[in-house]
């Protein structure tokens, strides 16, 4: 028993040694934890008043000049001026969108329209067709929502394109008419004029290889008609080339289609003005058609239509002629 009892003595002895070392070692491990949460805490950049901002330290003074900063510079921004810009995109980046249309819907409309204003006679001035081309707009859209009810009023036309039709003619009619290849002059307040341009007697030269005779050139001249061909996308590099267009469409229309007889081509380098909403560059030519042409400009552009128009220059810078 003696034995056995000094053996159990000698274990309770190493027990309490092992426990005594892992107190130690726990206790060690929590002064550790302890002291780096300490030094931690007192070098934060929130205790001592800094803030850090990708591992550099501002003081609240400068944080304040900072935002202060920021707020005049927004404050300096050309506002005004972003959003024109932006406008302005908007409207060239309208000015070339094509509308998701097949090509034989927009040969019947073309057609239909055509057929509608040949129907006004060739003595309709430009208000007539406008008025005639809003009535029409107007029946138009309310047979395209009477499709979008009752789709099998046309199978012919896919649901995309009775919603791009419906679309067109609410908010981008312009752009269903560049499309069709239609284009219905503004109405203008022109009045004849009896004097000349300073120097009109001077021969003027024409960029370009001559003109020939048979195309009829009149300088300072823009006439009247329906577009065959938009000049906004038609560039030619002389008004010889662009009558010389015109010619060759009036050649090769295909039955039903109009005939080119009027030429307009811009041979100013700065740009034609004109009444429309479009900017009009150097070697636009625009084919036209009319029975009995008339003009829109000759020569000058009077002292009443350009106080309602400060951008219009003195003299019209178009040259156009008629052929046929």
């Amino acid at each position: 028993m003696t034995r056995g009892g000094g053996r159990w003595c000698f274990c309770s002895r190493i027990t309490v040694v092992v426990c005594c070392v892992n107190l130690l070692a726990v206790l060690y491990v929590l002064r550790s934890l302890c002291a780096s949460i300490y030094v931690f805490s007192s070098s934060s950049p929130a205790s001592s008043g800094l803030i850090s901002l990708s591992g550099a330290k501002f003081s609240d003074d400068h944080v304040a000049k900072i935002v202060e900063y920021i707020r005049l510079r927004r404050a300096a921004q050309p506002i005004k001026l972003i959003n024109v810009v932006q406008r302005l995109n908007k409207e060239l980046i309208n000015k070339d969108r094509h509308l998701n249309l097949s090509e034989p819907v927009k040969q019947d409309l073309a057609n239909e329209l055509l057929e509608r204003l040949k129907r006004l006679g060739s003595d309709a001035n430009s208000t007539f067709q406008r008025d005639a081309l809003e009535r029409w707009r107007v029946d138009k859209l309310e047979y395209v929502k009477k499709m979008m009810e009752n789709v099998t009023l046309n199978s012919s036309l896919t649901p995309a394109e009775v919603e791009t039709l419906k679309n067109a003619f609410e908010s981008d009619w312009l752009t269903l008419l560049e499309n069709i290849g239609v284009w219905i002059p503004i109405e203008v307040v022109n009045k004849e004029i009896n004097d000349k341009p300073e120097n009109a007697d001077d021969p003027e030269i024409i960029p370009g290889r001559p003109v020939p005779a048979e195309c009829h050139a009149e300088l300072h001249t823009d006439y009247d008609g329906f577009a065959v061909r938009w000049g906004l996308t038609h560039h030619k590099e002389s008004a010889a080339d662009c009558c010389q267009a015109c010619f060759d469409q009036a050649k090769h229309a295909k039955p039903g289609e109009m005939k080119c007889n009027i030429w307009v081509y811009c041979s100013s380098e700065s740009g034609c003005y004109s009444p429309d909403i479009y900017e009009h560059k150097h070697q636009e030519c625009w084919l036209k058609q009319a029975d009995k042409p008339r003009l829109n400009f000759k020569d000058e552009y009077s002292e009443s239509y350009r106080s309602l128009h400060p951008s219009a220059p003195v003299v019209v810078p178009w040259m156009s002629g008629v052929i046929g």
